[in-house]
């Protein structure tokens, strides 16, 4: 008689999440869709129809199993919420393991119901640390780690810091990148030609981060430097609607169109690689696109004061510039100097973490 397959829940709460489930529901079906039954849940932490579905497209997921609709909120009304409807699927479903990614509100929130029912958790992109509590993210990964029974790690520096919290070893795995499984696969599938190009080099920037973005003084200076290396090299910047909102507020976004800044709604996965992979320079404060730019070879400066991705700086093409007016000059002026931080892929960055994954889940299931 054939075994009943394990059921595996896997959590989205926003687009991000949704690059490093795509290859993991890939790997189930091909390689063990007998074994394991993917259940997908989209807490609807962050959502927004048109740019969800270009995503599900883009990524070629199938509409989420369950749609929690949780909606924005304070960090502990969502949690809440994300927390009293997803108990409601795991109750229905009894599934054997829960898998969320990533470090938003919807990760943690589900790993603490999963843990509380007696289900086991699997955190794909486990030991990432900034060692800033004034993340939330962070909060969300060093809990998320002590409830989860498998620990999936995307470099090294992961490894040992889940070590030297006291995590057992037979719980740790370091897989590789899924984020960097779904940039190949989509990069091959670019078969469309380049008809919008920018013409000559150019940068692409992001900027969404609430430590960036919520503090009127911060967001001017942050801005004030992106006008000056605008005047040098064109931008484009697809604003998230966080940044668009707090743009409007403080009058800079009508003051800065005529600056070299190109102002862009919110891009899908698909169109937004097509615009950055080919970028002289990128400009974040993504912990996805610090990844994406190491894997491809391409500058980024961080505009942060920290990263829990300490390979794409001791590896890759990353530099640290910090929120500052001059940091961000510094850095910039790095860039121009050297034409761009080099770096080498990191270990295990070669397309086959969510198989590596799928394979321990479905040996230990």
């Amino acid at each position: 008689m054939a075994k009943k397959a394990k059921k595996i829940v896997l959590v989205s709460g926003a687009r991000p999440n949704f690059i490093k489930i795509a290859p993991l529901m890939r790997a189930m079906q091909r390689s063990y869709a007998a074994r394991l039954q993917a259940i997908l849940v989209h807490t609807g932490q962050h959502y927004d129809y048109e740019m969800s579905q270009a995503f599900f497209e883009d990524l070629e997921i199938r509409q989420p199993d369950y749609f929690l609709g949780v909606g924005p909120g304070s960090h502990a009304v969502q949690t809440a919420r994300i927390m009293m409807a997803f108990e409601e699927v795991c109750v229905k479903e009894q599934p054997d393991l829960v898998a969320v990614v990533g470090d938003v509100n919807s990760t943690v929130a589900c790993a603490l119901v999963a843990k509380k029912l007696e289900i086991g958790v699997a955190h794909v992109e486990a030991g990432l640390r900034s060692r800033d509590l004034s993340m939330p993210e962070e909060i969300n990964r060093l809990v998320t780690d002590v409830l989860s029974d498998f620990l999936f790690v995307s470099e090294r520096s992961g490894v040992a810091n889940l070590q030297q919290e006291g995590k057992p070893e037979s719980a740790i795995f370091f897989v590789g990148n899924v984020m960097v499984d779904t940039l190949y696969l989509q990069l091959a599938r670019l078969a469309k030609p380049e008809d919008n190009k920018p013409a000559g080099p150019f940068a692409v920037m992001t900027l969404h981060r609430p430590s960036n973005v919520d503090h009127d003084a911060k967001l001017r200076e942050i801005m004030e430097a992106i006008t000056a290396i605008a005047g040098d090299l064109p931008v484009h910047f697809p604003v998230h609607p966080r940044t668009r909102q707090r743009l409007e507020a403080t009058g800079l976004l009508t003051r800065l169109p005529q600056s070299g800044i190109e102002f862009l709604p919110p891009l899908p996965y698909q169109a937004f690689l097509r615009l950055w992979k080919d970028a002289a320079l990128v400009l974040t404060d993504s912990g996805g696109l610090q990844e994406e730019t190491t894997a491809l070879g391409i500058p980024c400066i961080t505009i942060r004061e920290n990263t829990e991705r300490p390979v794409t700086i001791t590896e890759g093409t990353n530099l640290l510039a910090g929120t500052t007016f001059s940091g961000i000059m510094a850095a910039y002026a790095e860039f121009k100097t050297t034409g761009g931080k080099k770096g080498r892929v990191p270990e295990l960055w070669d397309g086959k973490a969510a198989e590596r994954i799928v394979k321990v889940l479905a040996a230990n299931l």
